[in-house]
């Protein structure tokens, strides 16, 4: 059966995902971006018109470079393999995604107040209200599902009852939830070749040409990547046909959905997780999740919370039988990339990569110590029995569970006061509610782990 959203299941294909990359190479992605904006920014002094006053130059330049940030967001949700590789993970593609696209937007500002043509065409103005105006209200309505991480928490209660206004209700039923967001999202492009073609028409700097076909290869490139998403990269996307097995709740607001499969089983390493289209009673969803399970077992595991519109209501509506469809995998986040003595910082559902690294030991064993923090306000907390009996058949892990109603909230003095090592030589892995992962680097950072050895996983991206 075929899912009935805006993206089509298209033909199955099964790849495996690849291994480690060099640490070098995975910092390329932010550094080939960082380069590129350098070098156009360049390109544009080194052979500005002369005619062309210094405030319109500027004004004009912040267009281009918000046209080549713009065009860069949309190589970077391509999902195509080399992207992955280059930023360490899809979804450290999608947040750099969001950086450069955010980034992008705020350099509106000054091109819309500098850049200036005394004669500008029939549709260029036209054209830069639709892509200003729909690049803004994209980032609006991304940024509303999450308000409370925007705003500061003095004003969550004027905010709370600001969105129980019979007016602002209205507007949530309109706006609808993640489906149509994304629905609207796909819209990108578009606004983004609106953006370009208004450039094009109006720029009096591309008397030069070099720069005005420099903006258009960019641009051009962009679109391009944009054109292969939308009409070409579902025939190419690894797919896996699989049926609902089992629901179980697992706690307050956890659900873990297991599934089985029809044909071909997902190939996948612990810790990654993969795009699951999954038929509801309400018809088919997509969304991706990480994967609880070990390679080796029979069924795909999945630990879903009560985070959005749909999985507040996932275990009511799925049903053992209902056909599912795994795409991927992705991620590489992964303890191979750790040193001998690990930390391991779970929070809440952040404790599903960690779930499949577990039950995974024996075929994948860690090479040294890890002290694995596990904290919940839960009760009685999720998974803890099974994974102190995991723990417990291999020494090298030491579990320290943390029930934050009874012991208070896990703080980095708490981590470093129980690992055996000095900080110097662990290395740490994160995932959980930004507010916990942000306290644990800063506060390990401060006590003397390096750097370069935070890896989190970004399940907030999605």
């Amino acid at each position: 059966m075929t899912p009935q959203t805006s993206e089509k299941i298209p033909h199955r294909r099964s790849t495996t995902s690849s291994g480690l990359v060099p640490p070098w190479y995975r910092q390329a992605g932010p550094l080939v971006v960082a380069a590129l904006v350098t070098a156009y920014a360049a390109l544009w002094f080194a052979v500005r018109p002369p005619d062309v006053g210094l405030r319109t130059f500027l004004g004009q330049l912040a267009g281009a470079e918000a046209v080549l940030l713009l065009s860069t967001g949309l190589v970077l949700v391509s999902t195509l393999p080399w992207v992955e590789r280059w930023f360490d993970g899809i979804d450290r593609a999608a947040i750099w995604h969001r950086r450069v696209a955010i980034t992008g937007m705020l350099l509106l500002a000054p091109h819309a107040a500098l850049a200036g043509n005394p004669s500008p065409s029939t549709v260029g103005p036209a054209l830069a209200g639709v892509a200003t105006g729909g690049l803004v209200a994209l980032v609006v309505w991304s940024v509303l599902p999450r308000w409370r991480s925007v705003l500061p928490p003095v004003l969550h209660p004027v905010t709370d009852r600001a969105t129980r206004l019979p007016g602002v209700v209205l507007l949530q039923k309109i706006l609808g939830g993640y489906e149509r967001w994304r629905g609207f999202h796909r819209l990108t492009g578009l606004f983004v070749a609106a953006g370009f073609l208004h450039g094009l028409l109006d720029a009096t700097t591309f008397g030069s040409q070099t720069l005005r076909w420099s903006y258009v290869a960019v641009a051009g490139l962009g679109l391009a990547f944009y054109v292969y998403r939308e009409l070409l990269a579902r025939r190419f996307m690894a797919l896996h046909d699989y049926q609902v097995s089992a629901v179980t709740s697992v706690g307050a607001g956890l659900v873990e959905i297991a599934l089985r499969p029809l044909g071909r089983r997902l190939d996948f390493v612990p810790g990654q997780f993969a795009m699951v289209f999954l038929e509801a009673k309400d018809g088919w969803h997509r969304h991706p999740f990480t994967i609880a399970s070990a390679p080796g077992e029979g069924v795909v595991r999945f630990t879903v919370k009560a985070l959005g519109d749909w999985t507040g209501a996932v275990g009511d509506l799925v049903e053992p039988g209902m056909p599912a469809v795994i795409g991927g995998p992705h991620g590489r986040f992964t303890h191979r990339k750790g040193t001998a003595h690990q930390v391991w910082v779970a929070g809440g559902v952040g404790v599903t990569p960690f779930l499949s690294w577990l039950r995974s030991l024996g075929e994948h064993p860690v090479h040294g110590e890890v002290d694995f923090f596990y904290t919940s306000a839960e009760k009685p907390v999720p998974y803890a029995e099974e994974i102190e009996a995991l723990a417990a058949a291999h020494p090298g892990v030491r579990v320290h569970v943390v029930r934050s109603d009874v012991d208070g909230r896990l703080t980095a003095a708490t981590v470093l006061s129980r690992v055996r090592a000095q900080p110097r030589d662990l290395s740490v892995f994160l995932c959980g509610p930004e507010g916990l992962v942000e306290s644990m680097t800063d506060g390990l950072r401060a006590g003397g782990v390096p750097v370069g050895r935070f890896h989190r996983e970004y399940f907030d991206w999605r």
